[in-house]
């Protein structure tokens, strides 16, 4: 009888360690998506971040010279597109085209949103190209948000200042939505870059996942080349935005079918 017991005890005790066990098997790697801000203006830069292996999230300023092109090759090599919308700053730096300002009303706001949405191919998410003034200002941040809810399109606020409501707004109109974590290269060294990718990814390790931004910066490039093949060996993963978006949100589609109006491309070419 008392072998029985122990017998007994011992199958218990291998269970419970199968069953706590089972958890870690499933457990996610800490996770990093990379945005590359001010795509378009750089063609070389430009290819190289294309033709990177991993799954990098590139946002295209409307209108550039070269966002039509990359924005296509990048999406045959896996990539994902965003629009980076420029909007108002607070120390008065020109926007260029497709800029949106505090002296729009409702209808030129959405207007111009909507046309930067179309020039861009194969868009599936916006974040906001500087506005540290635009991005503080409620009403201006519901029309943006207003308008960005009609299309499958998620929102990354870039977070250029702390007091932004661009986030909160896009959550309150229910459009997927994350926030930056990390700039990589406010200055373009190999020693700050260093530093703060190396920053994204203890967050990621402390939190589960981060987001990071960058800018086609020659320095920012030969630094990912060289370090993003490594991540493996570190126990890190990569993913674009949306896949780590379903990541927090236990992995459900962003959009259901046919819940949210197609963005008719404009200045259409075939792949």
């Amino acid at each position: 009888m008392k072998a029985v017991c122990y017998l007994l005890a011992f199958a218990l005790s291998v269970a419970a360690t199968l069953v706590a066990a089972e958890p870690a098997k499933q457990a996610l790697p800490p996770t990093i998506a990379i945005i590359i801000d001010d795509m378009g203006h750089s063609l070389h830069e430009g290819k190289r971040l294309a033709n990177l292996d991993q799954p990098l999230t590139l946002a295209f300023l409307p209108y550039r010279r070269h966002t039509d092109t990359l924005a296509r090759l990048a999406y045959r090599q896996n990539k994902e597109i965003m629009l980076h919308a420029p909007m108002a700053n607070t120390r008065n730096f020109g926007l260029g085209p497709g800029g949106l300002t505090p002296d729009m009303d409702e209808q030129s706001m959405a207007t111009t949103l909507r046309r930067a949405l179309q020039s861009i191919p194969h868009v599936q998410g916006v974040n906001n190209h500087m506005g540290s003034l635009l991005t503080q200002q409620l009403l201006p941040m519901d029309w943006v948000m207003k308008e960005l809810f009609r299309y499958p399109v998620y929102f990354v606020d870039s977070r250029t200042i702390a007091s932004s409501v661009a986030g909160d707004v896009a959550a309150a109109y229910r459009i997927p939505t994350l926030t930056r974590d990390v700039f990589l290269d406010h200055e373009q060294t190999e020693e700050y870059v260093d530093r703060q990718f190396k920053l994204l990814i203890e967050r990621a390790r402390e939190t589960g996942s981060a987001v990071g931004i960058g800018h086609p910066h020659k320095v920012t490039v030969d630094y990912l080349e060289k370090h993003l093949p490594e991540l493996d060996a570190q126990g890190i993963a990569i993913a674009t935005v949306s896949g780590l978006w379903a990541m927090r949100n236990s992995n459900r589609e962003m959009f259901a079918e046919g819940e949210k109006q197609a963005i008719r491309p404009a200045f259409a070419k075939k792949d």
